[in-house]
């Protein structure tokens, strides 16, 4: 297996809370980390550097930041950690970041573009329209380059470029195939040596609906209602409501081979034990800020049609929440889906 010391470079595109927390930890590892930004992070960046408060100090560390890929070259590693509804703007930005052998790491939530790539079986290469509008990430990012990533940590933006770490420490990686490559031992090993707890997966896209399992009802709730998920989960009505749309998208995940062992209240249990807890897609909202629906509700009522499981609860779901975002102003008028 190939080591750590094969990633020597690399490049984060979003260094936002996620972003910011892996190239911070990577960067004094010793890596050469680079960012992709632009406006009040960029400035940030290229002023202190990037911070992060964890463990009751303040960690600081070198980055190299652009605003254009073409600066900053290709990287042994590329971590993709922008909310999804950027990643058409992304798309084309990124190609001066990827070499021959270059490695793409999706750290984002929800479905990704690449989900059915190495799936095997009837939607074996399937596009995804819903999160991939027009195919433009795929032909960005060719699928023998992406490495799959589920992030379990918690953190939050004190300013352009200043990360709060607040709990968990977990990066799931895998191939979309399932096989166990070298450069995925490897960037598990580069994660290990910078102290966060990387592991390896058989089946990324197991843990990447797992996941999206947990987070695709409390965020849109949250949004609907500005409620933390303590009261959320603690209102009856609610919390059947949520249920509901958990079992089918368990549904959903036992058609395509990827079942979940849990019920709705195992999942309830753990969240509840986060307490009062504002979720991403709240603190989205609250900061007039692009909301994800596409990658955590829509994307599942295609996957719906996808298997041909029914699922009414999550399109009033999607429904209820796409437009409490467009009154907003922060979903888009006309569904990015023709």
């Amino acid at each position: 297996m190939s080591g750590a010391t094969d990633i020597r470079s690399v490049a984060i595109v979003g260094a936002g809370a996620i972003g910011g927390w892996l190239g911070t930890r990577l960067a004094r590892s010793g890596r050469e980390v680079s960012a992709l930004a632009r406006g009040e992070t960029l400035a940030a960046l290229r002023a202190n550097g990037l911070r992060l408060h964890q463990g009751g100090e303040l960690l600081q560390a070198p980055v190299r930041a652009s605003d254009q890929a073409h600066e900053l070259g290709p990287h042994d590693l590329v971590i993709l950690a922008v909310k999804a509804p950027a990643l058409p703007g992304i798309a084309p930005a990124i190609g001066p970041l990827i070499g021959r052998h270059t490695t793409v790491l999706t750290a984002m939530n929800g479905v990704p573009w690449w989900f059915f790539e190495g799936f095997g079986g009837a939607l074996q290469g399937t596009p995804l329209p819903v999160v991939d509008p027009g195919g433009a990430m795929a032909r960005a990012v060719p699928g023998r380059h992406v490495l799959g990533g589920v992030v379990h940590a918690s953190c939050a933006l004190d300013a352009p470029g200043v990360v709060r770490h607040h709990f968990g420490n977990g990066l799931i990686v895998g191939e979309p195939s399932g096989e166990q490559s070298p450069r995925a031992q490897a960037v598990v090993d580069a994660l290990t040596e910078a102290g966060i707890e990387g592991k390896l997966s058989p089946q990324i896209q197991k843990d990447v609906w797992y996941k999206l399992w947990g987070n695709m009802t409390v965020n849109p709730v949250s949004a609907i209602t500005g409620a933390t998920t303590d009261r959320i989960l603690g209102d009856p009505q609610v919390r059947g409501f949520i249920s509901a749309v958990m079992l089918e998208a368990k549904a959903i995940g036992a058609k395509l081979g990827i079942p979940i062992d849990q019920q709705p209240e195992d999942r309830h249990a753990v969240t509840l034990k986060l307490g009062a807890f504002k979720t991403s897609m709240l603190q989205d909202v609250e900061a007039g800020r692009p909301v994800e629906l596409d990658a955590l509700v829509a994307v599942v009522a295609e996957l719906g049609r996808l298997t041909q499981v029914p699922t009414p609860f999550t399109e009033a779901l999607l429904g209820l929440a796409r437009l409490r975002a467009r009154t907003l102003g922060l979903y888009p008028e006309e569904p990015q889906q023709g």
